[in-house]
C-alpha cells in the first residue's frame, strides 16, 4: 500500500526505497504465514475449529496475495486488474474467515449444553 502511495506522490520509488518496501512485504507474508501455520497446529493439538478458520484466514489474507504477485511479475500475462481483484477477493475471503473464527463458541461449549 505503501510503495502505491509513494509512487503516486512523486514518481518511481528510488531503488534502495523500493527495495526496502519489497523485503518488508516478503517479510510479512513470510510471518503470516508462520502464524498461519501456528495456527493450524493449535487446530491439529486441540481440534478446535476457530483455529482452523484463523488459519485459512492468514493464508487468504497474506499468503495467496503474495503468491500471486509473485506469479504475476514471472509471468506477466495477467492484466493488473484481474490481478488486483483476485488479490482483492481473498483478502476480503480471509478476513471474513478469521471474523467467523473470533465469533465461534470453542467446541467445549458447545458440547456442554
Amino acid at each position: 500500500m505503501l510503495s502505491a502511495v509513494l509512487q503516486t506522490a512523486g514518481g518511481a520509488t528510488s531503488g534502495w526505497v523500493g527495495t526496502v518496501l519489497q523485503a518488508s512485504d516478503v517479510v510479512g507474508a513470510l510471518l503470516g504465514l508462520f502464524i498461519a501455520y501456528q495456527a493450524f497446529r493449535g487446530y491439529r493439538r486441540n481440534r478446535s475449529r476457530p483455529m482452523l478458520f484463523i488459519s485459512l484466514g492468514f493464508v487468504l489474507v497474506l499468503g495467496v496475495p503474495f503468491t500471486l504477485f509473485v506469479v504475476f511479475l514471472l509471468v506477466r500475462t495477467v492484466p493488473r486488474t484481474g490481478l488486483a481483484a483476485l488479490i482483492q477477493v481473498s483478502e476480503i475471503t480471509g478476513l471474513s474467515c478469521i471474523v467467523y473464527a473470533l465469533h465461534m463458541q470453542p467446541d467445549s461449549d458447545r458440547s456442554a449444553t
